[in-house]
Formats: C-alpha cells, structure tokens, sequence
C-alpha cells in the first residue's frame, strides 16, 4: 500500500473511533511503528489530526453553515477587513479572489478601486466588481457549478487558473491555525485556493479574528505561504507571534 493509501485509511479510522496507538496503526496496516509515525507526522502537518504521546486523535473540525447563514455573521468585521483591503489594493491590480462571504464583503469595498482586472469562480463577486463603480474587468471562471455558494469549482477551474497570473490573489478561509496554516471546510474550494494563490505574485487571506485558532479540514497553504493576513482587529499576542515568525504581514 503506497502511503497516500494508507494515510487516508489512517484518517478513516480516526473519523469512526476517535484515536488509535502507533502500535495498534502498525499492526492493521502490517508496517513498522516507525512508518505510522511518519504517516502521523505528515498528517498532523497537513491539519487532518492530532498526534498525541503514543499515537494520535480526530481533530474537532470547524465545519460552515449556509453561504446565507454565513453572510448573517460578523458583518461589520468583514466590512472593516474590505475597508483595510481596498487600502492596500493599487489602481490596475490584477487579482485571484476566490468565493467567500468575507470575499463578497470585500468585494463591495473593491468595486471603487479603478482599472481592476479580477479572476473569481464566484457569480457574486463577479457581478459586485463588473457593475461597480470601478467597472473592473472581470473573468469568470467556468466549472461545475453549486448553487449554495453561486460558485464554480472542480478540474475545469483548475486548468482556467492556470491560464492567468495575478498581482495577488485574494482568499477567504475558514480556519487559520499556527501550525496547519490556512484551512477550508471544503476541500473543492480548498483546491481553489490554492491554485490561485500558486498563481499569484502575492497571497493575502482575509480573515475575521475569530477564525484564527480553529481547525478545519482542508489545507490551502502553510502559514509562510501567506504574504499578508488582514483582520478586523489585530490578533492575540500569541498567534501574533505565529505570524511574525512566518513573516506575514498583519493588517
């Protein structure tokens, strides 16, 4: 069994009975306890448990609402972080956004900034920033489509993303841990995420202060790979330190 194999079937075990030894990973999987560290270790490292002394435990997930639900919550700390975001965006920028209510929130704020060219797999990002005040150029990208979020995703996506290069790329997350880096809830709109910031000269993840700290299932980027992290207040001194460390810039 190739070890990608064997770490998804690690992560089914930890979904149905909560942990699990080394010692007992190593005898199902018929490896040494050695390998299943290593498996724990990539793991741990990708966000999609916890190890603990002995072996390892499921993580508590953030999971997301309805993009309405969503919408509903924390409105005016997302409207702040668009404000921060619209001051550091220049006239004539290209960028990635990706979908998000923390994305369409900015989206508002960008739609006065001149002369932008924008990549987005959001319906709604798209018709915010093409009718707004700046008429800024705006490509759709085409894929499956889910009505929740009014957005594309999948291969399709993929291979579109692949075709730009952006001054930045934009990113709404779910969860943002020290360790884990920038997680999703999704792993379609994770894939997303990444492909875009992979694209771009800069990534910038707009994130409400009450997502720093939580987990989720889907790894977008480490923590280094983001160029800057704006918030609508500035973060606990601790997670500060986090950010400091990877050399992103707090605004």
């Amino acid at each position: 069994m190739k070890p990608k194999q064997r770490q998804s079937k690690i992560i089914d075990l930890m979904a149905r009975d909560g942990e699990a030894t080394v010692e007992a990973l190593a005898a199902a999987f018929d490896v040494s306890a050695e390998t299943i560290r290593r498996d724990l270790a990539q793991l741990a490292a990708d966000g999609a448990l916890q190890k603990v002394h002995g072996g390892a435990r499921r993580l508590r997930l953030h999971a997301e609402g309805s993009f309405q639900e969503r919408m509903n919550e924390d409105a005016e700390a997302k409207a702040a972080i668009g404000r921060k975001l619209a001051a550091v965006i220049e006239p004539g920028d290209t960028l990635f956004i990706d979908t998000g209510t923390t994305t369409l929130a900015c989206a508002a704020e960008l739609a006065r900034v001149g002369g932008l060219t924008v990549i987005t797999n959001s319906l709604r990002i798209a018709r915010v920033l093409g009718e707004g005040e700046g008429r800024a150029r705006v490509f759709l990208l085409g894929g499956s489509f889910s009505a929740d979020n009014a957005q594309t995703v999948g291969p399709l996506v993929l291979e579109q993303i692949a075709r730009f290069q952006a001054d930045h790329a934009v990113l709404a997350v779910a969860a943002l841990d020290a360790a884990a880096g920038a997680l999703d809830a999704d792993f379609d709109e994770a894939q997303v995420a990444r492909a875009m910031s992979d694209r771009a000269g800069s990534t910038i993840v707009v994130a409400q202060t009450a997502k720093l700290g939580r987990k989720a299932a889907f790894r977008v980027c480490q923590l280094d790979a983001i160029d800057m992290l704006i918030c609508e207040s500035l973060p606990d001194a601790g997670f500060r330190a986090a950010l400091e460390t990877a050399r992103v810039e707090i605004r």
